[in-house]
């Protein structure tokens, strides 16, 4: 859904995601959002009487129902679906931006996490949330895949684990190295986990 699509108050809780995965938490200011969102600043106080930390919270966990609702679509994008195939739509994700528009954004869970995990309590629970939904996707993915399901879980903590930090490295770096090398490198352990083997043992 376009942002032009949606209601005000929707309008603002993405508006928050995109300038938190820019700026990051602090530098992201009330009025800053319901300019970016083209709402009235009135409404701030309507819609999120909890304030600055009640918006965050949202936008943060959108952010995370967004990464898993992606995930269904990489997999119906594959012509036939594999693990390695899904981390590399997910990370072909952020390489296409960073590529197009440059290496401004990163995510914004992870950036509330940075900046709030220990002074925001309901922020740290609102990322963890968000990170346990995008996980439980991708594991369900891996699963349909034919990962045994005690392994998926695991697979998809690393798959995600290994993504957050290749996009940190490549905004650190100006340069989407970290992105493809853990697309390359982790490929043939997520295919071989579908398979029941282990690389090198086959």
């Amino acid at each position: 859904m376009a942002k032009a699509e949606r209601g005000p108050r929707e309008r603002m809780v993405f508006s928050a995601a995109q300038l938190i995965r820019r700026d990051g938490v602090d530098s992201t200011g009330m009025r800053q959002v319901a300019a970016d969102a083209a709402a009235p600043r009135g409404s701030l106080q309507h819609y999120f009487p909890g304030g600055k930390t009640q918006l965050v919270d949202e936008a943060v966990g959108w952010a995370g129902g967004y990464a898993a609702g992606r995930v269904a679509r990489f997999v119906a994008s594959l012509p036939e679906p594999t693990p390695s195939g899904l981390f590399a739509e997910m990370v072909r994700q952020w390489t296409d931006e960073y590529e197009a528009a440059g290496f401004a954004g990163g995510c914004p869970v992870a950036a509330a996490t940075v900046d709030c995990a220990e002074s925001v309590p309901s922020t740290r629970k609102a990322a963890s949330a968000a990170f346990a939904t995008w996980t439980g996707a991708v594991a369900q993915a891996l699963t349909e895949m034919g990962v045994p399901g005690e392994r998926a879980g695991a697979l998809a903590t690393l798959m995600i684990s290994s993504l957050e930090g290749a996009i940190l490295l490549a905004r650190a770096e100006r340069d989407v190295r970290a992105l493809t090398t853990v697309a390359r490198e982790l490929g043939p352990v997520l295919d071989a986990a579908s398979a029941g083997t282990i690389p090198g043992t086959a």
